[in-house]
């Protein structure tokens, strides 16, 4: 979890919008995200850029949810 702060925190600091989206499985089956960080300001740019990178990811897995299974 440590990291999850190390890698998402400086945009917060720094005051840029960004956004994380999902973008495929590691080796071991787990969600990998890409982050998209964009200039002051520069919110709806940000958005678009995720939704173009989602899509072109084809990213359909969900998770198996443990009160489902």
């Amino acid at each position: 979890m440590y990291l999850n702060d190390v890698f998402t925190v400086p945009a917060s600091l720094a005051g840029l919008p960004a956004i994380s989206v999902p973008a495929g499985l590691s080796g071991e089956g787990l969600p990998l995200g890409l982050q998209i960080i964009g200039r002051p300001f520069a919110e709806a740019e940000v958005l678009k850029v995720g939704e173009v990178v989602e899509r072109a990811a084809g990213f359909t897995h969900r998770p198996n949810l443990w009160w489902q299974a």
